[in-house]
């Protein structure tokens, strides 16, 4: 299975990025975008004018100090990204919300919620989730388009609001997003899990620092590298039922073994389209190449929530990768999930 680039002309480097010529027009590649979402589960798709005109913007309860908004997130991430790249290349955001938080307002304190009128309701999501594309920075792995991505999550669950204002947590990442299925490919250079600041130029250093550092060939290689190795029908029924059994070890042996974020139903999804998934399913004789597994792990996790939804990305970066060691190395940590 050979790596097709789409210019062979050109090569990326970690930055600035390669100036790969995306092989469609952006017309087309937004009726691509509008075939599935990046993430599923219990979410919504809105636009970033109803959360910029639309939604309150929820303050720390005990000095009345507003949080980042949503919408301000989004902001700054586009805007970092226009200054690397070029405004042109910036494709419009998609965006996923889930647990609105609904209220109403003062005058309408003793209405009944069926009296409501519309402009006596407030409401805002407590878990946001974005990615938008940069166009022309496209490539393949075995004859997939994979289009390079940024995008972030943040919820409000994870800051306690109950308290005086205090570090506000959030979620980004800079990677891939196999234009076939819309899975995103995340590695541990392009995330950073538990972004922390004070303020949202804070927010925009941290942002712009992340997308400095990625190194998208190196993501890219460890992606393309998948392909070069199988798991046999056996290996693959065995690295499932460890995967099931993982949660279930004693506390010293899990230690031992690297982390798996993956509950029972999503390794169900795994087992079903093992079978049946139209672009990434057994091959006739039954084996499995470990870039197919891998889209079929990040595929699964469109179903997790919102706050998962980036850390179970990686981990399935992590576990493919794993396994590939594992392969031809004995002694590595992942070799308990396939022998």
């Amino acid at each position: 299975m050979e790596l097709q680039v789409i210019n062979p002309t050109k090569t990326i480097s970690p930055f600035p990025f390669g100036d790969f010529t995306s092989p469609y027009v952006k017309g087309e590649q937004k009726q691509k975008q509008a075939r599935t979402p990046f993430i599923e589960s219990n979410t919504t798709d809105v636009n970033l004018q109803h959360i910029k005109n639309d939604c309150i913007i929820p303050v720390f309860a005990k000095d009345n100090e507003r949080t980042i908004a949503h919408y301000e997130f989004i902001d700054e991430a586009i805007n970092i990204a226009e200054r690397i790249f070029g405004k042109h290349q910036v494709m419009k955001p998609e965006i996923r919300v889930s647990h609105t938080i609904k209220g109403r307002t003062p005058d309408a304190v003793y209405k009944d919620a069926k009296q409501l009128l519309e402009h006596e309701k407030t409401l805002y999501y407590e878990r946001m989730a974005f990615a938008f594309e940069i166009d022309g920075h496209a490539r393949y792995i075995d004859g997939q388009l994979l289009q390079l991505t940024i995008g972030g999550v943040r919820a409000y669950n994870q800051d306690n609001l109950y308290n005086k204002k205090s570090l506000e947590s959030f979620k980004f990442f800079i990677g891939y997003k196999n234009l076939v299925c819309c899975n995103m490919c995340i590695s541990s250079d392009g995330y950073v899990e538990n972004l922390r600041v004070s303020s949202k130029s804070d927010l925009s250093e941290r942002i712009e620092s992340l997308i400095q550092q990625y190194d998208a060939e190196n993501h890219f290689q460890k992606m393309k590298n998948l392909v070069n190795y199988e798991l046999t029908e056996h290996q693959f029924a065995q690295l499932l039922g460890k995967c099931r059994l993982h949660q279930y070890l004693p506390k010293d042996a899990k230690r031992q073994i690297p982390l798996l974020q993956f509950n029972d139903t999503q390794l169900n999804h795994v087992a079903r389209d093992y079978f049946q998934d139209e672009s990434f399913s057994r091959n006739v004789n039954g084996n499995i190449d470990l870039w197919k597994m891998y889209n079929l792990f990040t595929g699964t996790n469109k179903s997790s929530y919102i706050d998962l939804y980036l850390q179970r990305g990686l981990n399935a970066f992590e576990l493919a990768t794993g396994i590939g060691q594992a392969l031809k190395d004995e002694s590595s940590s992942y070799r308990w999930f396939v022998v």
